[in-house]
């Protein structure tokens, strides 16, 4: 899909909405049409490595850009989707220039004051969807990283809050910490037993 003549497109994704812990981050970008940025693609798709290199070139090169977040709080309040969009409209706000069309990554669009239109598997289809994916999961991977130091029994530095087999582990010998999701299942589970009901 090509952007309208009357004004530059945005792309918009976002990354973290499957973790047990941690914020979902968003991110919007401009591309700039004079400065192509070669290999990007879905950020799930690329090594570590190219992910920080390309999300070091769409700094530089794009027009405009921007991350913003939804806390674990606003996700255990409004749910994963309503607060996946909620960042994904701040990503966009935040952005220092104004798009005509906001492109977004799936099946539904953020509350905006511009057109928008959303794309399924957008990230590997349109090129500006692409560096906002990159965007998003090289900053959630910078954060989780952080909170990974005041954390330091989960490993967030390694699975980034997802639920893989050595968080999950860890979850049942620690119990939930202050950044866990409550309403996300597995946590759920664990404070309903009234094993751990205080967050560390």
């Amino acid at each position: 899909m090509n952007a309208p003549s009357r004004g530059p497109t945005c792309g918009v994704d976002e990354a973290g909405r499957g973790p047990l812990a941690g914020p979902v981050c968003a991110a919007a970008v401009i591309l700039d049409p004079a400065r192509p940025i070669a290999g990007l693609k879905d950020s799930k798709k690329l090594s570590p490595a190219s992910r920080v290199r390309l999300a070091g070139e769409i700094r530089r090169h794009a027009l405009a850009w921007s991350v913003a977040w939804a806390s674990v709080e606003e996700i255990d309040a409004l749910n994963i989707l309503n607060a996946s969009l909620l960042a994904m409209r701040r990503a966009v706000e935040g952005l220092t220039v104004r798009p005509a069309l906001a492109l977004i990554d799936g099946n539904r669009c953020p509350l905006l004051d511009i057109p928008s239109r959303a794309i399924i598997k957008g990230d590997t289809l349109e090129p500006a969807i692409s560096a906002a994916s990159i965007l998003a999961k090289t900053e959630r991977d910078k954060e989780m990283a952080r909170l990974a130091d005041i954390h330091p029994q989960y490993g967030f530095e390694q699975h980034a809050g997802y639920p893989t087999a050595e968080h999950l582990a860890a979850l049942e010998v620690h119990g939930p910490c202050a950044i866990h999701r409550r309403s996300f299942g597995p946590v759920r589970k664990l404070l309903q037993a009234d094993a751990f009901t205080n967050l560390k």
